[in-house]
């Protein structure tokens, strides 16, 4: 499971290279542009994910027992965290993303302190949701 995916790889090491939280903040915006578009019609009730004080929306599938998900969300800075949160999980097997340390990831990235209570809540509550998805299958 220690293992990175290419897209991983490159985000730990954009963010291990910041120098601090506004560069940090920077990048995250930048990764954040880069989530692939939702359509109008998967930004739904049933693709929200509860737990986020903005608007999420994640979607996933399965393929070859590997997980791939896409998401957005409102808040620019929030679509960030998800979008390195995405190149983290996406292409793992389910036991892998069951067992994945998101608050690890997070403290690799650099970002660990500056998360606030609410965000680390969110971004918990879109493993959890992601973990869902990948159950369901």
């Amino acid at each position: 499971m220690n293992h990175l995916s290419e897209a991983a790889s490159e985000a730990l090491q954009s963010f291990q290279q910041a120098g601090g939280w506004e560069q940090r903040a920077r990048l995250l915006m930048q990764w954040g542009d880069r989530l692939e578009p939702l359509g109008d019609d998967e930004r739904n009730d049933r693709n929200l994910v509860a737990g986020c004080d903005s608007k999420l929306w994640l979607v996933g599938e399965q393929h070859d027992d590997r997980c791939r998900f896409r998401g957005t969300s409102e808040a620019r800075l929030l679509r960030g965290l998800l979008a390195v949160l995405l190149v983290r999980v996406n292409g793992l097997q389910t036991e892998e993303l069951r067992r994945l340390d998101v608050a690890d990831w997070f403290g690799q990235l650099g970002l660990a302190r500056q998360l606030s209570p609410s965000r680390a809540n969110g971004m918990n509550a879109v493993l959890q949701r992601m973990r869902e998805l990948a159950l369901a299958e």
